[in-house]
């Protein structure tokens, strides 16, 4: 135990002996809740540097840190060996990206266990921030490689061309291909509307995947003329774009009339439901699978700013994960577009 009693003298040197009983009761009860701090990485570093002495040391420690503070937890052989692992990830950096540095300890254990680039591991830990996804969803997110479908996918969008430039880069971060929508009971012969349908009564798992901004007005959402009513299969508002989106799916491969008809819907919506704040209305289109050349070249051909993405549905989204989801009135599921036109 010589070896042990040295890491808790080294502890008390580096905190100051009066402080040292409080520093641990007060940021060593990881309930999996806590945020990171430093003084982890201090526990890491000790455990790597006694590492020598093999599994005992890790076991002696753990048993000394439990009998010295019996009313925290977070001391286990497991969370210690974390630590070390932790540290010895992250002890040649000068300072801890702050985005993981934010981040609670259980995200960050999660994300080292599965995560092996740091800028990839940086780039879910900023997505948790902005979607408030608990520690079950971002598992989930990264087991259906989020990062691949939305950082680093090649994205068919005619944006640069059609929008200005912080609209259309912001335009093109928040699309993904494929997206991937967990619905239930849906076959793989099912038709568009019974896919709509489905994805309207898991409103909350097609926005999850949709992404952060997105706010839901309506499907099946009629626009009209004199002699014809023509019917949106959904309508969104996006408000970070501060713009519309109309969605066009679409159970079968792309073909370029799709591009024509989702134009006609974009600029319906612009000359309808737009007002002056907005900023133009966007049409996205999901179909089963695309041809590049044919998308690039049906995109040229319209002056609507559009994106062409392919999705798959899957079976329902796991109760734990729905479970951690917001609430509807969380996330603004509906916008009453008459109250909207009344102000």
């Amino acid at each position: 135990m010589e070896c042990v009693e040295k890491a808790f003298q080294n502890i008390k040197e580096i905190l100051g002996i009066k402080i040292f009983k409080k520093v641990f009761e007060v940021i060593l009860t990881d309930n999996g809740s806590e945020f990171f701090n430093p003084l982890y990485f201090r526990l890491g570093k000790i455990v790597s540097e006694n590492a020598k002495y093999g599994n005992n040391f890790i076991k002696d420690f753990s048993i000394a840190l439990k009998l010295e503070f019996p009313d925290s937890t977070g001391f286990s052989t497991r969370n210690l060996s974390r630590m070390k692992k932790f540290y010895e990830e992250y002890k040649d950096l000068s300072n801890l990206p702050m985005a993981l540095a934010k981040l609670p300890w259980s995200h960050n254990n999660l994300l080292l266990e599965k995560i092996k680039d740091l800028n990839v591991r940086e780039w879910y830990a900023e997505k948790c921030f902005e979607n408030g996804w608990a520690h079950s969803v971002l598992d989930h997110q990264i087991d259906l490689q989020l990062y691949e479908r939305q950082a680093i996918t090649e994205k068919l969008t005619n944006f640069k061309e059609k929008l200005p430039i912080s609209q259309s880069e912001l335009a093109r971060d928040v699309i993904k291909d494929p997206y991937i929508f967990e619905l239930e009971g849906i076959k793989e012969e099912a038709i568009e509307k019974d896919i709509e349908n489905a994805m309207m009564e898991r409103i909350k798992n097609v926005l999850l995947e949709l992404g952060k901004g997105f706010s839901f007005v309506g499907n099946q959402y009629k626009i009209s003329t004199e002699n014809q009513d023509y019917y949106i299969d959904m309508l969104f508002y996006h408000l970070d774009l501060r713009c519309y989106i109309v969605v066009e799916l679409k159970n079968n491969e792309f073909k370029p009339e799709y591009t024509g008809q989702l134009s006609f819907y974009v600029t319906a919506v612009d000359e309808t439901l737009r007002k002056e704040q907005d900023n133009q209305t966007i049409g996205l289109l999901l179909c089963k699978g695309k041809d590049k050349l044919s998308v690039e070249w049906a995109l040229k051909g319209t002056n609507a700013p559009i994106g062409v993405t392919s999705y798959e549905v899957r079976n329902e989204l796991p109760k734990e994960i729905l479970d951690k989801l917001p609430t509807e009135e969380d996330i603004n599921k509906h916008i009453d577009i008459n109250e909207e036109n009344k102000e």
